[in-house]
């Protein structure tokens, strides 16, 4: 009489568990996440590090390009719907994601690991720098939808502190380091780079990006620090009105 024996586990050498999509709903908000990061949020960002390199120019230069971009039809429902909207719902899940996720670097320090666990970091990095620059220059002292010509004075009143010239710094190359290795995995998770290869040459690709946008903000604020002092007038503070 033939005897059945017990199937033997496959023997698995310890690592680090292999990268899963998720499914269901999990799978779909994990996409939007990816997709948000990159359209509109990645978008905004190009366009307010190219706005902002308009103080390379001087103060009038750069009010007139506030001026302008909160002459636009429809700012308010292009912010809500566009950036602050995307923006919430990407930090907040990025929070969780965070919250779940484990950092392994000390046990495997591969490539790998050290360029997620600087994902991660980066992230709650630009997450607090993107929360301290929209309190200060949109809820506090001057109202600059309405007085544009103030922004460059008002952005300079905050470089008076050498500290918060360090703390735009290390937020500026964090939102930079994060939305460049963000746009990486995009393309790896989406299908866009295939193979180990296309990997790679993309990775080299978006350092390069990482490395422009870092430069064009150091460009800015080197032009906030650069010029005279602007005189700020607290005489045009007023309360933040929704239109």
């Amino acid at each position: 009489m033939a005897s059945t024996a017990n199937p033997v586990a496959p023997m698995i050498k310890p690592g680090v568990a292999p990268l899963r999509a998720g499914e269901g709903t999990s799978f779909l908000l994990r996409r939007l996440h990816s997709l948000s990061g990159v359209v509109p949020i990645g978008a905004f960002l190009f366009e307010h590090f190219i706005s902002n390199a308009e103080a390379f120019k001087g103060p009038a230069a750069y009010g007139k390009q506030v001026e302008f971009l909160n002459s636009l039809p429809f700012v308010f429902l292009l912010e809500l719907f566009f950036i602050w909207i995307p923006i919430a719902y990407h930090g907040l899940y990025g929070l969780w994601i965070w919250y779940q996720g484990e950092t392994n670097v000390a046990n495997y320090p591969w490539t790998g690991n050290w360029l997620y666990t600087t994902h991660r970091w980066t992230g709650i990095i630009s997450l607090i720098f993107i929360a301290q620059h929209t309190y200060f220059l949109r809820f506090t002292g001057v109202h600059l939808p309405t007085h544009p010509m103030q922004s460059f004075a008002k952005v300079q009143a905050e470089f008076q502190n050498p500290w918060m010239i360090a703390f735009y710094a290390i937020g500026i190359i964090a939102a930079c380091w994060h939305f460049s290795y963000g746009l990486w995995l995009f393309a790896a998770k989406w299908g866009i780079t295939t193979g180990e290869a296309a990997r790679r040459g993309f990775g080299y690709v978006c350092l390069a990006l990482a490395l422009v946008l870092i430069a064009i903000g150091a460009g800015s604020m080197y032009g906030f620090l650069a010029a005279p002092n602007q005189p700020l007038d607290t005489n045009t503070s007023e309360s933040l009105v929704m239109r």
